[in-house]
This record gives C-alpha cells, sequence and structure tokens, in this order.
C-alpha cells in the first residue's frame, strides 16, 4: 500500500496534499480560555476561505476529543471551501476539561483507534472520491492525526497513560502523534516515553511549540533524532515566540536539519485569530522565509515537509 494523507473528506495522495498549515485550529474551547472559545462555523468558513486566497491547501487541526473539535462541521467545511482537512484524536492535559471529566479512561487507545479507522463521533457522513465505489462515493469522518500533551514540570500520571495509549493506538494504525510541549517540560523526555519506551519512531512524532525553547541544543538534537518540528507561534504578531521563530529556523538551516520543520499558526483564540491565524503564515511569513533564505525554503517547509509528516502506511486493526 502506497503512503496516504487521512482528510476529513476520505484518502489523499501526499503529492496532492500543497501548501499546509501543519499545526492550527478552527475549533476549540477550554476551561483555561474563557470567552476564547472558537465555536462559530461562519467564522472558521472565513478562515479557510482566506487562507485558500492566499494559496493555502491544507490545514491540520490538532483538537482533539473533548475540546469543542467541531467534527461535525469539518467535512462541510472542507466541502464548502475546497482546504483539505485532517482532524485529530486525542486527548490534552487534564486542565483542559471540565472538572470531573475523565479525560484518560481505560479505553483511550481504543477510542483513539476507532477516531482513526471508523469514524468521529456525533458526525455525518460526506461524499469522498478516494473510497467506496468511485467519485461520490460516502467514507466516514475521520482523524489522520493522535494529538497528546507534555505537562509543565513533572509527569503526571494523565500524561503517562495518554502517551502510552497514543503509541498503542500508532502502532495499531500507523498514526503520526502529534505532541503540545510546555516550556517547563522536557521535550527529550516525550521523546523517550514515546520512541524509547513505546517504540514509536521518531519520524513519526511531531513536536509542537519549539519556539518556547531558546536555547538552540534543544531544538538541534531533536531534530537530529528524527523528529518533525513544529514552530506553530505566527499567529500571534509580535509574540516573543513568534520573533523568535526566525532565529529558530535558521539555526536549524545551518545545522542541515531544515527537512524537519513544519509551520502552523496555532490559532487557540478568537484574539489570536484576529491577529490574521493561517493566511498570515502566507501573506507574512513565507515572503520573510524567502527574503531571508531563499526561494526554495517556503516550500520545503510549507509543502513538501507536511507531506511527509503526516503521510502513513495506514493499517486496519
Amino acid at each position: 500500500m502506497s503512503r496516504i494523507i487521512r482528510t476529513v473528506l476520505g484518502d489523499l495522495d501526499p503529492a496532492e496534499l500543497g501548501v499546509t498549515d501543519s499545526h492550527d485550529h478552527l475549533f476549540i474551547r477550554s476551561p483555561l480560555l474563557p470567552g476564547q472559545e472558537l465555536d462559530d462555523p461562519a467564522a472558521a468558513e472565513g478562515v479557510l476561505r482566506a487562507y485558500a486566497a492566499a494559496g493555502g491547501s491544507t490545514l491540520v487541526q490538532w483538537t482533539p476529543s473533548g475540546m469543542g473539535r467541531g467534527a461535525d462541521w469539518l467535512a462541510a467545511l472542507s466541502h464548502a471551501t475546497g482546504v483539505h482537512l485532517v482532524a485529530a484524536t486525542g486527548t490534552h492535559q487534564a486542565v483542559h476539561y471540565p472538572p470531573g471529566t475523565d479525560a484518560a479512561p481505560d479505553d483511550l487507545a481504543e477510542r483513539f483507534v476507532t477516531e482513526l479507522t471508523t469514524g468521529l463521533p456525533g458526525t455525518s457522513q460526506g461524499p469522498g472520491a478516494t473510497e467506496g465505489e468511485g467519485p461520490g462515493a460516502v467514507v466516514p469522518v475521520r482523524a489522520g492525526l493522535i494529538k497528546v500533551a507534555d505537562d509543565a514540570g513533572r509527569t503526571t500520571p494523565h500524561t503517562r497513560r495518554t502517551m502510552a495509549a497514543a503509541a498503542e493506538a500508532h502502532h495499531a494504525t500507523g498514526a503520526p502523534i502529534a505532541v503540545h510541549l510546555e516550556p517547563d517540560g522536557d521535550p527529550h523526555e516525550v521523546l523517550f516515553r514515546l520512541s524509547g519506551r513505546h517504540g514509536v519512531r521518531p519520524d513519526r512524532i511531531i513536536l509542537g511549540h519549539l519556539t518556547r525553547f531558546p536555547d538552540r541544543s534543544v531544538y538541534r538534537s531533536l531534530a537530529a533524532e528524527g523528529v518533525h518540528l513544529a514552530l506553530d507561534s505566527p499567529s500571534r504578531s509580535g509574540h516573543p515566540a513568534d520573533l523568535r521563530a526566525f532565529d529558530v529556523i535558521a539555526d536549524l538551516v545551518e545545522a542541515g536539519h531544515a527537512s524537519r520543520v513544519l509551520l502552523g499558526a496555532d490559532t487557540t483564540t478568537r484574539t489570536a485569530r484576529q491577529a490574521g491565524g493561517p493566511a498570515r503564515l502566507l501573506t507574512d511569513l513565507a515572503p520573510r522565509l524567502a527574503r531571508a533564505f531563499g526561494p526554495e525554503l517556503p516550500g520545503l517547509l510549507l509543502t513538501a515537509n507536511p507531506a511527509a509528516a503526516f503521510a502513513v502506511d495506514w493499517r486496519t486493526p
């Protein structure tokens, strides 16, 4: 079987992925961000249309289950705008769920596998052209990514359970694992836990928020291990992490690790969306990268690298 990328409308040849926002959110809510919910389908459509007009082809949403990922809207939005969407299964830190919610039940790995292979709960099926009886066939709305999160400080039992479940689901399906990192966490411990302890190949792991780490040796050593590094702050114009992104990219390019870098806007709040969202990757960041590093680099970071990071030899349990 050739490698494919699993979108909400069906499986896609990596060559068709095009320009990709590798980490973003059309829908998300959290008790930690009251009043900042992204929950408006019309607003999400506007974001996608602006992104498409700027040249965007694919958006990867990292919102896991239980955080308002808008699963029942994703297929319709992809149809309406022509933008490929990759949805996530997975679980965030426990603090992002209402009190009393068990965000890591015993059947967590089974739930991840179901969402990756059978479909997301609460979604209707939509037409696709890659499965079933040909063009117009009905395919389930499935996740194409497993999202988990590291802790700030000492690793919690919740995180140990979710990462073990993510690894189990990965081995059952082949799906890549994306990890939210905290500035006070330890990305090398994350890599050891997923790869060394649970046997996930480093090139199937995507580490997010690398611009939160000012020590260049951190992301150089991670890139040398073969993981994908998501630099995902550019929706926050003027944010320190955004201002640091160019230094991080330059250092990785000079160290020979440009092929490990992904770019995303990571729009998590209404305020961040007002700063430009995913379209800003293409109207602001990509031209700056081209001027600073040459015209080939934006294509590598926005097209070739995502095609490698999200492409999977999917397995059926």
